[in-house]
């Protein structure tokens, strides 16, 4: 876009770019992006692979379509991980309150994160836990377009950086989704109609 404009920009800069805003971006555009109360109670927990320097990472993620996309990259797939994302994402979701049901694979340290969560007083003891693999078909639709995005390589140098790019391409990707289309309503292009609108108020 800024080359068909005629100015020159090195990639550094556009990752610089995305570092400062990705976040930003995310913050911004919370309020827009609340779903239904009834629709939140329901929440769909995976996780992807996702190359992080010269090891890995793990980005376990609630599903975009339920709400806000909550994702915490963590070295290992163990309850340990688990447990920190889902005691993180329980605490910060007030808005909408505990879920009604968790669906996940049938993974074994999903079932016991959140069991311990549940004998810790974390999680209430009412919270259904659904393993049924079918039920994330769509979170796992995300993650495809996540590797497409990143490309065959798929890394990042390091985990602070990791978490700064996906802040923002999740929270384009549920803008993109129609997520807070009502407050843009009639125009062609509410995702842009909502990230000028946010950074102006800014």
């Amino acid at each position: 876009m800024m080359t068909e404009r005629g100015v020159p920009v090195d990639h550094s800069t556009i990752y610089r770019w995305v570092q400062k805003y990705a976040p930003e971006l995310d913050k911004q555009t919370r309020w827009y992006r609340q779903v239904p109360d009834w629709q939140a109670r329901s929440w769909r927990v995976d996780e992807t692979y996702i190359r992080v320097g010269e090891s890995g990472a793990t980005s376990i993620g609630r599903s975009p379509t339920v709400g806000m996309p909550w994702f915490l990259p963590v070295p290992k797939r163990n309850v340990a991980a688990v447990k920190r994302f889902l005691a993180k994402t329980l605490r910060s979701n007030t808005i909408t309150g505990f879920p009604r049901v968790i669906n996940t694979d049938k993974a074994p340290s999903l079932a016991r994160a959140i069991a311990e969560l549940k004998s810790e007083g974390i999680c209430p003891q009412t919270v259904e836990h659904r393993q049924v693999k079918y039920l994330n078909n769509v979170i796992e639709g995300d993650h495809g377009r996540l590797k497409r995005i990143l490309g065959p390589k798929g890394a990042f140098k390091n985990r602070t950086s990791a978490y700064r790019t996906l802040k923002g391409m999740e929270a384009m990707h549920s803008l993109r989704k129609g997520q807070g289309a009502m407050f843009a309503y009639g125009q062609p292009n509410p995702d842009a109609v909502i990230v000028s609108r946010v950074f102006e108020a800014a």
